[in-house]
This record gives C-alpha cells, sequence and structure tokens, in this order.
C-alpha cells in the first residue's frame, strides 16, 4: 500500500508531437509513465531505440545527457520548483531539482536506474526519493530527443518559439499526484 492509500497516482504522458507541434513520425513516439510506489516515484520510459551514440563512461550519472539519445520527465509544483528527469537507453541518467527556470538547487540527485535494450525498442525505469518531486499543485511535460544531424526534438506538449526550450513551464499540462 502507498503512502496514498490504495490508490496509486499514475500518469501517462505520451510524447508524440515535435517540439514545435507537428506530428512525430510514428517510428519516433515515446509512453513515460510516473507512478507512486512505496516510499518513492517510479518513472518508466517505453522509447524507440535510435542507435544514436552512447554518452561516454559507465552508465551512472551523466552531466550533458540532453545531448544524447533520451527521453526527460519535468514535474513542476507552484513558484517555479520543478524536478528534471532523464534517462537514457544506456542506462545513463541525470536527475535535477531546479527552484526557478534552469537554476539547479545542488548536486544530480541520486535514483536507481536500469534500462534495456530489446531490439528497436528501449525500456527504463528509474525509482527515486518522494521529496524530490515539489509539493504541488502539479503541472508535468515530456520530451524525447534523437539524432546528430539532424537533431529531433519531440515533446508531450509542444513548446513553440524560435529553438526548443523545454523548460517552458507554461507549457506543462496540469495533473493529479495526490496530495
Amino acid at each position: 500500500m502507498s503512502a496514498f492509500g490504495a490508490l496509486s497516482p499514475e500518469v501517462e504522458l505520451i510524447v508524440d508531437k515535435t517540439w514545435d507541434g507537428l506530428p512525430a513520425e510514428p517510428g519516433e513516439v515515446a509512453l513515460v509513465t510516473l507512478k507512486s510506489v512505496d516510499r518513492g516515484w517510479e518513472v518508466s520510459v517505453d522509447a524507440p531505440f535510435h542507435d544514436d551514440p552512447a554518452p561516454p563512461g559507465p552508465s551512472a550519472t551523466t552531466e550533458g545527457l540532453w545531448e544524447h539519445e533520451v527521453v526527460e520527465l519535468f514535474v513542476a509544483g507552484p513558484n517555479e520548483r520543478y524536478l528534471e528527469v532523464e534517462l537514457g537507453p544506456h542506462g545513463h541518467w541525470l536527475v535535477l531539482e531546479l527552484d526557478g527556470v534552469r537554476t539547479r538547487r545542488g548536486q544530480p540527485a541520486p535514483i536507481s536506474y536500469d534500462a534495456s535494450i530489446d531490439g528497436a525498442r528501449w525500456r527504463g525505469t528509474a525509482r527515486f526519493a518522494r521529496s524530490l518531486i515539489p509539493p504541488g499543485p502539479h503541472r508535468m511535460n515530456a520530451y524525447a530527443m534523437h539524432g546528430v544531424d539532424p537533431r529531433r526534438y519531440l515533446a508531450h506538449s509542444p513548446v513553440p518559439g524560435d529553438r526548443p526550450d523545454f523548460h517552458r513551464l507554461e507549457r506543462f499540462v496540469a495533473v493529479d499526484l495526490g496530495s
């Protein structure tokens, strides 16, 4: 039983548009799920594997992961406090707490993360402390990036503008993560 009683909040976001709102190619669509688990949160990714080069170094927390094949989940509370969870198919991750747009709070957060590649798809599951998500009400967005040249930027909720900017909190969608 979770801290929320018998019902565990679960939110699924489908990344099926380009960053500026056009339909994504069918082979690019990714699914990101956030759900409450005992003493924490779990983020699951089911995404196409594009076989981009892996980041250098071992499977661990990796700065600059957004420059590689990656799926990202952002969870925001009020006052521009939000969590950025980046997960890659080769087992690399980066989890950042932010207080103000692009303003980090401390070092990257520790998580438990497993990823596997199975043919044309990859799946990843991350678990982390409940305290990493700011208090609600909550808004979320999810993104996927792949490719070297050209680079593809995909979104659940588009972030139109001159260029992809995934820190546009006003473009996040309202979600109910419980109390």
